[in-house]
């Protein structure tokens, strides 16, 4: 099983992070948190690479609902997307959420997480 479902889109990175955040919000996500990894990986290590975002997602319903069934899977949220510059195009990538919620056995757990990895695969379906 794949752990991630992704989409090349043919736009501006800045572009791409812009229709990625509003199709997150249509779905119903905030973006809680937003890392810049080249940013941080050149003031760490002093070393170059393409332009790569983490968005960490959450869905505040499907978050809440996800803790009162099993108080610890805040250790796997938010849902990560990430956007990379490829040279000639930009990725936009979104966690499965049935895949890493694999390792808890909870089959309501299960249910929200596929709600969840529908919604986000419409919102990289949708760029």
């Amino acid at each position: 099983m794949e752990y991630y479902f992704s989409r090349n889109v043919n736009m501006p990175f800045d572009e791409a992070i812009e229709k990625v955040t509003e199709a997150l919000k249509e779905e119903g996500f905030g973006v809680l948190t937003d890392i810049d990894v080249a940013a941080t990986m050149k003031k760490k290590l002093d070393k170059d690479m393409p332009a790569y975002r983490i968005l960490g997602a959450c869905n505040p319903q499907f978050a809440f609902q996800a803790i009162q069934t099993e108080d610890k899977v805040g250790v796997m949220l938010p849902c990560n997307v990430i956007v990379q510059d490829k040279g000639d195009h930009v990725e936009v990538s979104a966690v499965d959420p049935m895949a890493s919620m694999q390792a808890i056995r909870n089959e309501k757990l299960a249910e929200i997480a596929g709600e969840v990895k529908a919604r986000l695969q419409k919102v990289v379906e949708t760029l």
